[in-house]
């Protein structure tokens, strides 16, 4: 399969969260609402987050991966953030997510970021290879920290 990679528009923000619900559903989540969807695509417009999508001849996206930037202090410097790349089952196979990988890589490198990180979920281990295969590291030392819901409430409640 033949597919162009390249910025999100406004335009594509349907089927990006068509395959956001496709993400979902292999991860076994339950995925974005219609509320969901409207924050994404304004949030999208703010410019909080950005997009790569991977483009059929006939149109239709069969990939995508949504990113940010964080900051690096002791680098002094920018780190791209994946937080999203899915492939769907049908272009999965033809390089699709090397190439996606390989754009955001080279994002970084235009954006003059110290690193390029994202996590991947400990029983994917099919991702975990395909990672290592593209030079990453797996970082088994550090661990992801979250606050969410009532709990953050409760917390910024505490400011």
């Amino acid at each position: 399969m033949s597919t162009v990679i390249r910025p999100a528009t406004p335009h594509d923000l349907p089927a990006i969260v068509a395959l956001v619900r496709g993400l979902a559903e292999f991860e076994k989540l339950p995925g974005p609402d219609a509320g969901a969807e409207a924050r994404f695509a304004a949030d999208f417009a703010r410019g909080r987050f950005h997009a790569l999508v991977g483009e059929a001849a006939d149109g239709a996206l069969h990939a995508y991966a949504l990113y940010f930037f964080t900051y690096s202090t002791f680098e002094a410097r920018p780190s791209l953030y994946l937080e999203d790349l899915f492939v769907t089952p049908a272009a999965r196979g033809d390089g699709l997510g090397g190439r996606m990988m390989r754009s955001l890589a080279a994002e970084a490198v235009r954006s003059e970021c110290a690193r390029f990180e994202w996590t991947v979920l400990d029983w994917n281990v099919r991702a975990q290879k395909f990672y290592r295969e593209l030079g990453a590291d797996l970082l088994d030392e550090w661990r992801v920290c979250r606050v969410t819901g009532d709990r953050l409430v409760r917390l910024a409640a505490l400011a």
